[in-house]
């Protein structure tokens, strides 16, 4: 049985949950690789006894990620279930597939949706997606979301920032953030060294460099973005920096085992099978590891940080990891798009 984990407990309390690989999309700096490995998706049955388990645990908030959280069949049943219980939920989605009636039941069991959206023009957008035509159906998912979403959920935009759509931030404040009235955030994140985006042909061509990633973080630099967005809408900008620890929550793959770090490889045990303290304390041994912390200690320029990543995703991951990793595709030189 399942140990409560209690309001005083050491655990963190925040959790997101990876909950398919299934994607149709190929983002090019895809951090789990989705749309391009097996979706390792539970049937309905053990997605419940997951469930099972998140509530007995007593979380604050349950985030659903992926891949496409919206592929998988349920799941506003699953969050409905969580938010019934007072956990408060979260969704990441590419808004492939929107319909009228499913925007109007992701206002009813989540507290925020986030939709990603990495350029301010299609080109920029469906390039770094990896899908023609994904733009359309990204802006076309915000006006449903927009329309029905309601009172109790906040919609917010998120854009990771590579190289390639650095040069549209004002326009996300400009043009983007004003067709939805009920947008509430516009978060312009700097891509992290994880999956895809550790390669190095990414890096190379896609990284910002240091001065620009620490510019996201300058309170001038939000200043400037939030003057040119609507009223209502909060500009967040980040570096991202504060991911290379390791640290904070739960983050869990599709068939609930545990991945140690947040954004590298190597799990650490499943919950459907072991104990959440045994886990988490599995979790904190791997993030004070001396080899580990030999090698996030010593990233102090992005470059350092991604050699690090690469290292780590090595050492600690599976031989399914190992593989994996060894048969990434180099990321193509991009034809760079007018703006």
């Amino acid at each position: 049985m399942q140990k409560t984990v209690t309001q005083g407990s050491p655990y963190s309390r925040a959790l997101v949950w990876l909950v398919t690989y299934r994607c149709p999309l190929l983002c090019t700096h895809c951090h789990s690789e989705s749309g391009r490995r097996p979706s390792r998706q539970l049937p309905p049955q053990k997605m419940q006894q997951l469930v099972d388990v998140l509530l007995s645990m007593r979380l604050r908030q349950v985030t659903f990620s992926g891949g496409e959280p919206l592929t998988v069949p349920g799941l506003t049943g699953i969050a409905e279930r969580l938010s019934n219980a007072g956990v408060q939920t979260i969704l990441y989605t590419s808004g492939w597939g929107m319909t009228e009636a499913l925007a109007r039941r992701l206002g009813e069991v989540f507290h925020e949706v986030h939709v990603s959206l990495d350029g301010a023009t299609a080109d920029v957008h469906d390039r770094i997606r990896g899908r023609p035509g994904s733009f359309v159906r990204t802006l076309a998912a915000l006006e449903l979301l927009n329309q029905h979403a309601s009172s109790g959920m906040r919609l917010d935009i998120e854009c990771v920032v590579v190289r390639s759509n650095h040069d549209q931030l004002e326009r996300f404040c400009t043009e983007v953030a004003p067709r939805f009235p009920r947008l509430r955030h516009l978060v312009l994140g700097a891509v992290a060294p994880s999956g895809l985006a550790t390669r190095e042909t990414f890096a190379s061509q896609e990284f910002l460099t240091d001065d620009e990633m620490h510019a996201l973080d300058d309170p001038a630099v939000t200043a400037r973005l939030q003057a040119l967005a609507p009223p209502g809408v909060a500009v967040q900008t980040t570096s991202n920096f504060s991911l290379k620890t390791g640290r904070g929550c739960w983050y869990i793959q599709p068939d609930g085992d545990v991945q140690a770090m947040p954004s590298y490889e190597g799990a650490v045990g499943n919950l459907l099978s072991e104990p959440p303290e045994l886990l988490w304390s599995r979790c904190q041994e791997r993030r004070g590891d001396p080899f580990v912390r030999s090698m996030l200690d010593g990233a102090r320029t992005v470059q350092e940080w991604v050699e690090a990543v690469r290292r780590i995703d090595l050492r600690f991951g599976s031989e399914e990891d190992q593989a994996r990793i060894g048969a990434r595709a180099a990321h193509p030189a991009p034809a760079r798009a007018s703006r």
